[in-house]
């Protein structure tokens, strides 16, 4: 493999400070799922696991990476697979330095930005979240700015005739335009991020096509003076669709403190708008943000569904360091509606409680490349809680991470 890159890029080879990596990761995990309905509980258990391959090439202007992976559950293959392979690459790019402040990256990629809220790389989704896009970016010779432009097109097939239509199955997004602007060094306590996006949507049919788009802008802020750690976030969306606009928004606060090496602990409100009856509100859409990281550990806000009624979210989480490489992790939520039930013909309240979650989580690093978690998170519902499907669930997981770094060279 480094003979052939090196046949690829001989003019690279000359005091370029060329390295090479191969990593790999096995990360199986193993879940019970119980919920309970007026009459009977249910259980489903399954295991999944991701095995992936990554191969790393870069020097002083030039990073490639190429990263493949085989994502399923235990037992879904026969033992001798011909057709039934389900191998994918997760990332595949070229990152290109054009002098020393700004760069291209091409292909299939993770896009992570800031907290991860509205695009993130969805690490715990067994497959994880690539787009297919071109990303133009700046960063300052002090590090103190950063100017991203992304953007995307994608299509389901070589069209040769029949327009542009985009059928269902491929990414959710016909276009993208994305500009994203960060200030801040590591070294600075204060932070602060700007995002617009524009995403565009094709429905309709093939004869007869139709596009619509959705704009989303706002801000990420953090301010982090010694132990104390402070977050502010807003998004504001508006969309385009039959016969109507609609608007809808979001806000975060967060308020974190080390207290002493062995505990952490954190207060905070997310807050995301539903639909209105007079269809001039809708509800915000995190579009592709990693949702498990905010909403409940049990996924069920904005990763199983959608709130149509939207979500305010008071949260307290506290993190406890038994030592070096064992910690566990404790939270509450409780979920409350935003908009009333009248949309639906439903008698639910605006503002009124839907749900309460606890989640608890362990974290074990038994060596550099291998981590052990578990966990435990029960949700249960009241009378104005939407859902019909169950009262109360209740999820428990075990989780093996083994990811090395198998092979490093420099010359």
């Amino acid at each position: 493999m480094v003979l052939s890159l090196a046949l690829l890029f001989p003019s690279s080879l000359v005091a370029q400070d060329n390295q090479f990596y191969i990593d790999g990761q096995v990360r199986a995990r193993g879940e019970l799922r119980a919920s309970s309905t007026d009459d009977k509980p249910s259980y489903g258990s399954f295991i999944n696991e991701r095995a992936r391959i990554g191969l790393g090439y870069g020097n002083k202007w030039l990073t490639l990476k190429f990263s493949g992976q085989h994502c399923g559950v235990w037992g879904q293959n026969p033992q001798n697979p011909v057709n039934t392979g389900n191998f994918n690459i997760n990332e595949a790019w070229a990152n290109i330095k054009i002098g020393s402040n700004f760069y291209t990256q091409l292909g299939r990629q993770a896009l992570l930005y800031d907290d991860e809220r509205i695009l993130g790389g969805l690490d715990w989704h067994i497959a994880g979240r690539s787009h297919d896009l071109i990303k133009f970016g700046f960063i300052s010779d002090n590090k103190q700015h950063q100017l991203d432009l992304v953007l995307a097109y994608n299509q389901n097939s070589m069209k040769q005739s029949g327009g542009n239509y985009f059928a269902p199955g491929g990414q959710p997004y016909k276009t993208m335009q994305t500009l994203w602007y960060h200030l801040g060094a590591k070294e600075n306590p204060f932070g602060m991020s700007l995002l617009f996006m524009n995403l565009g949507f094709e429905n309709g049919t093939e004869q007869d096509p139709s596009s619509r788009y959705m704009q989303t802008m706002g801000t990420y802020l953090t301010f982090k003076p010694g132990n104390l750690s402070l977050e502010g976030t807003f998004y504001f969306q508006t969309a385009q669709y039959d016969k109507y606009n609609t608007t809808a928004w979001m806000a975060a606060l967060k308020a974190s403190y080390k207290f002493s090496p062995l505990f952490n602990g954190a207060l905070g409100l997310d807050w995301l708008s539903g639909n209105q009856l007079d269809q001039t509100k809708a509800g915000f859409n995190p579009l592709y943000g990693t949702h498990h990281k905010f909403y409940g550990l049990i996924d069920y806000y904005y990763v199983n569904t959608t709130p149509v009624f939207g979500l305010i979210d008071p949260y307290v989480n506290g993190t406890f360091n038994i030592s070096k490489s064992f910690n566990v992790l404790m939270a509450y939520h409780a979920f409350f509606n935003d908009t009333d039930g009248g949309l639906l013909g439903g008698t639910i309240k605006a503002k009124s409680y839907a749900a309460s979650e606890v989640d608890i989580q362990l974290t074990w690093k038994i060596k550099n490349d291998i981590t052990l978690m578990g966990g435990w998170s029960g949700i249960f519902r009241s009378e104005n809680n939407p859902s019909t499907v169950c009262k109360n669930q209740n999820w428990c997981w075990l989780q093996i991470n083994v990811n090395p770094r198998m092979f490093f060279t420099k010359w």
